[in-house]
């Protein structure tokens, strides 16, 4: 390229800020927010999920990006309003425009589509489909801001101080939106919550399933049901920014365990850390102790404090 060429596109590039600032085009969001995930993670916490008792907490309290883990609350808000009678397993939820156009994971929902309550859960669950986290939220609360102000008032209730939601799904946020903001101790907090819903884990310990008529599978994105001894959930998440993260559960001997990673840079070392830890929470539980000073360096113990819903 000629240098008069090389000149002229370097006077363009210092125009162009200037004409989007002097027309009041709205930058792009993807660099509005920071990067949160850490090695081998932003923050993680283990619970007892009967008595909330923490057994183990390294950076709980951190604020991160939760990604499709945000889909806990959407579950949850759908099936106390199960439970309230708003709504019936077999209702036939019609597919907006709006969650067949969602992107990410899916499962590819077309505009008037029927598909029942049920088949929506465990699409949101078992695929984390954006497209069936949208279409709950208009069938349940009318519109999708409607639904996250739902979702916001349950978390404020339940004592989640860390975590404002904009979605119900935890995709990135588009030119103008915020993201979704938690911790591993709110998320402790909303799986046990979950968790106190009978039956809710034949949808998050599913790990395939039809879906119209068997025309289409979904698989589970949450590889400790296959690997870890009694994992019966819960949710996974990831984008680049929130990095990858899991809210899991199991079940041994009739003591539940909820180990929740969040932020890790690596898919593989967030399985493997929530793997660890859950084998380390059982042990605590199992058996008395008292927390060191640390649980992981800088980190400090909280063995002895709960987590409460």
């Amino acid at each position: 390229m000629s240098p008069s060429r090389w000149r002229s596109v370097f006077s363009l590039s210092l125009l162009v800020p200037s004409l989007i600032a002097l027309l009041g085009i709205p930058a792009i969001a993807a660099a509005t927010f920071e990067t949160k995930s850490r090695e081998p993670y932003a923050g993680a916490i283990v619970v007892d999920a009967g008595t909330g008792r923490v057994l183990f907490d390294d950076g709980g309290d951190r604020q991160v990006y939760p990604a499709s883990v945000v889909k806990l609350m959407n579950m949850l808000v759908a099936l106390e309003h199960l439970e309230a009678g708003r709504v019936a397993l077999d209702d036939q939820v019609v597919v907006t425009a709006e969650a067949a156009r969602m992107g990410g994971s899916q499962v590819f929902l077309a505009e008037k589509e029927k598909f029942s309550v049920d088949d929506l859960l465990y699409a949101l669950m078992i695929s984390s489909a954006n497209d069936a986290a949208v279409a709950l939220a208009v069938h349940i609360g009318g519109s999708r801001p409607a639904y996250v102000e739902l979702m916001n008032e349950r978390a404020q209730r339940l004592g989640m101080t860390s975590t404002v939601f904009h979605t119900p799904h935890g995709l990135p946020p588009s030119r103008g939106q915020k993201p979704d903001v938690t911790s591993a101790r709110d998320i402790a907090i909303l799986a046990r919550a979950v968790l106190d819903h009978p039956g809710v884990t034949r949808y998050t310990s599913t790990r395939s399933r039809p879906l119209r008529g068997g025309k289409f599978v979904m698989y589970s994105h949450n590889h400790l049901l296959k690997t870890v001894q009694g994992c019966d959930g819960l949710k996974t998440g990831y984008y680049a920014k929130a990095g990858y993260s899991v809210a899991a559960t199991a079940m041994r001997d009739g003591r539940r365990v909820i180990t929740v990673v969040l932020g890790a840079r690596r898919s593989s070392t967030r399985d493997r850390k929530a793997a660890e830890l859950m084998e380390l929470g059982f042990k605590r539980a199992e058996g008395a102790f008292r927390p060191a000073a640390h649980d992981s360096a800088g980190a400090p113990a909280a063995a002895s404090a709960a987590v409460s819903h």
